[in-house]
């Protein structure tokens, strides 16, 4: 088996994330105020770990340790008798990939990474080092336990997913898709979200199905926190469903999650506003009980909470690494306003009903109002995930999204990150130039409207308890049929519970397709700045961007499991081939041979864009919409999984794509800490050293409260 596409390669670029400047502006205040919110980010960050894989917190505290106890410079004198310099720098890369990802897989395509060095080298640094000399029966119980997980490629683990697919911590290793399903029915019952939870199956002797849905909280004991406490009544008492037993409790990651509290708490001590002061307290008394009721009081809270100087957003946000597509990632975000670029975004905004309009479906499915959002350009301090993305819409709650609003975020610093990247594949020599100086001025145009008028666009038909509709059930017509609506979403049915694991790559595809109809719009064009020309070449370098991402999407596509990874690139691929199949020529994917090899071309007929390009994907995103807004699940999935599919010529374009596969950067952080003078900025060199040494200051000391989480739960997988 050829493993190179599984090795974190060495030549992998580390970018910095600049944001100096935006934190040398704030006040005393502020800079402790973005300091605990910055710790309570980090101690969660640690989730993240025990909602990877089995072995990635035990891969932590390893090598941690072992870069806590020495240098870098000092291990390597330790190791240079023994080991070569390319084996040390491929382990120094695996650790600063693995630290980058919490966790040992890409947080970019969910599938694993090894070292590029092989186990008896990797063993023979560790025992060399001061860690191995000095606590020797620690380390060896560590790397016993985490061995086999850092090196095993047995198809099982090479992704994350269900059962024989993959590997998932959100649920024990003998969890099905149908287990989720089951289980997922009772949660709508109940009126309980997923998104902080994660699933346990217990199988007796006599063949007996018991569940234990967990959810994460800093409360352990089933007894009420206080009597506002929202949950503490469907605790501990066995539930009954479809000839099963499913009990639920609390205190998942609780070590963890009461740290987060503890700093949220110091936090509140410097907020600005009463607001402030309110948020932070519905997120503490969520961490607590486990309530995602008292986490949407804080979202709602932070949405009316406009243009703060310190943005912050935290909690179990994402689901797309969930294989059911229903569980979130922790994530926790602090940043900075970044006034100039804010600017832009806030005539966006006010810009926005006219945009709406333009969509391509009518009124009626589009939200009774536009509920214009705070959208703000942002450099991260803080981003405490597996990933940083470049954008962020949030919150995901459906019911705050439609009638409250949400929140845009552009992070501006993450994208000027990329744009430090030189390096382009399967483009024109007379694009190359034009790609590599407009990539980033187009990215901030398309990632501004895929955020607010992508994300941030069209409407659910909702069905409420009551039996009252949120649309004219008798009235409204599906565009795509000429006769009435007939199906919408049902009482407890949500995009994510109904779309489930289609959710996250159907979404980020109408979002994408919403920014590359919009872009052409001169009105948009002229808020960023560019006119004439140069307004022409950001149209054609933004979608020459997408086509090209569609042909490196290929990467993420498994052949072994017919199964899609990262949900952008996926969403992007399914572009290209929606253009390719309905775009009259405006793209064409060529095969050709160069002076090194086999290759790829991507050809973009500028000339076609704004009119068979744009009806194209006008033609599409219609659908998109109205089968997301009438819940028409079996019609979505059919059509997406058609553009989806990865037939013969198209893998064999994708042994081409991994051959030419560039490696994917790492951002290292700047830290914040408490000196004499007050909260101080810290930043790190652009190489392995800076990132290992960033998380060996961020976390200091041995945890073994997380030692003992992973422990606890080693049984189930």
């Amino acid at each position: 088996m050829d493993t190179s596409g599984f090795v974190i390669s060495t030549d992998s670029p580390i970018n910095k994330l600049e944001c100096r400047e935006a934190f040398q502006g704030l006040t005393d205040r502020e800079k402790y105020y973005s300091h605990y919110l910055s710790r309570a980010g980090w101690d969660g960050g640690l989730i993240c770990l025990l909602q990877t894989s089995p072995e990635s917190a035990p891969i932590f505290l390893l090598l941690k340790e072992v870069f806590s106890r020495q240098s870098v410079k000092s291990l390597r004198e330790a190791t240079r008798e023994s080991v070569r310099e390319s084996e040390f720098q491929a382990f120094l890369y695996y650790a600063s990939a693995f630290f980058t990802n919490l966790g040992n897989y890409r947080s970019f395509g969910d599938t694993k990474f090894i070292p590029g060095l092989d186990q008896v080298k990797f063993r023979l640094i560790l025992t060399s080092s001061a860690f191995g000399q000095n606590d020797p029966d620690l380390l060896n119980g560590l790397w016993t336990a985490c061995a086999e997980g850092v090196y095993s490629l047995v198809p099982r683990v090479r992704q994350l997913g269900f059962g024989e697919e993959g590997v998932s911590t959100y649920y024990s290793g003998n969890c099905t898709r149908e287990d989720a399903e089951l289980v997922q029915k009772f949660m709508q019952q109940k009126g309980l979200s997923p998104y902080n939870t994660r699933l346990f199956k217990v199988v007796s002797q006599t063949g007996h199905v018991e569940y234990n849905l967990r959810l994460a909280s800093a409360a352990v004991s089933n007894d009420p926190v206080d009597p506002c406490d929202s949950v503490a009544h469907l605790l501990g008492s066995p539930h009954t469903h479809e000839g099963t037993t499913i009990t639920i409790s609390r205190g998942d990651y609780a070590p963890l999650m009461q740290r987060m509290c503890d700093n949220l708490e110091k936090a509140k001590g410097y907020a600005s506003s009463d607001l402030e002061c309110s948020m932070l307290d519905n997120y503490i008394r969520s961490f607590t009980t486990g309530s995602i009721e008292d986490h949407k009081a804080g979202s709602r809270d932070w949405i009316k909470n406009k243009g703060p100087t310190v943005e912050m957003y935290i909690g179990f946000i994402e689901s797309y690494r969930d294989p059911y597509g229903v569980r979130g990632e922790y994530e926790c975000f602090v940043a900075l306003v970044n006034k100039a670029m804010s600017a832009k975004f806030a005539t966006l905004v006010e810009s926005s009903e006219p945009l709406v309009a333009k969509l391509p479906w009518p009124r009626a499915f589009e939200k009774d109002r536009f509920l214009r959002p705070d959208f703000t350009s942002l450099d991260v301090l803080t981003y405490a995930s597996s990933g940083i993305p470049s954008g962020i819409n949030i919150p995901n709650y459906d019911d705050i999204r439609q009638n409250e609003g949400f929140k845009n975020v552009s992070l501006g610093n993450v994208i000027s990150s990329a744009g430090q990247d030189k390096r382009v594949t399967f483009l024109l020599p007379e694009d190359q130039d034009l790609y590599i100086r407009l990539k980033g001025p187009s990215f901030d145009v398309q990632v501004a409207l895929h955020e607010l008028l992508g994300h941030g666009t069209g409407k659910l038909f909702q069905e409420e308890q009551d039996g009252r509709f949120n649309f004219d059930v008798d009235n409204v017509v599906n565009p795509l049929s000429g006769t009435k609506v007939t199906s919408w979403y049902k009482p407890g049915e949500t995009w994510d519970t109904k779309f489930s694991s289609l959710a996250s790559a159907y979404e980020e595809c109408r979002a994408e397709c919403v920014g590359l109809y919009l872009c052409m719009s001169q009105e948009v064009l002229r808020i960023f700045g560019h006119e004439g020309i140069e307004a022409s070449d950001i149209v054609y370098v933004n979608w020459l961007n997408m086509v090209r991402a569609g042909v490196m999407g290929l990467e993420f596509y498994s052949p072994e499991t017919r199964k899609w990874g990262q949900a952008h690139m996926h969403a992007r691929y399914v572009i290209l081939r929606v253009l390719l199949e309905n775009g009259r020529g405006v793209v064409k994917v060529e095969r050709t041979v160069g002076p090194d090899g086999d290759d790829i071309v991507v050809r973009l007929d500028k000339n076609k864009i704004e009119i068979d390009g744009k009806s194209a994907i006008e033609d599409f995103l219609r659908k998109l919409q109205v089968f997301k807004s009438t819940g028409d699940e079996l019609q979505g999935r059919t059509m997406f999984s058609h553009y989806s599919e990865v037939d013969q010529d198209w893998l064999s374009l994708r042994k081409i794509v991994l051959a030419r596969k560039l490696p994917r950067r790492m951002i290292v952080q700047p830290l914040t800490s408490i000196k004499d003078e007050g909260v101080t900025l810290e930043e790190f060199e652009t190489t392995p050293s800076g990132i290992i040494q960033f998380f060996c200051q961020c976390y200091p000391g041995y945890d073994h409260a997380l030692e003992a989480l992973w422990r606890k739960d080693s049984q189930f997988w």
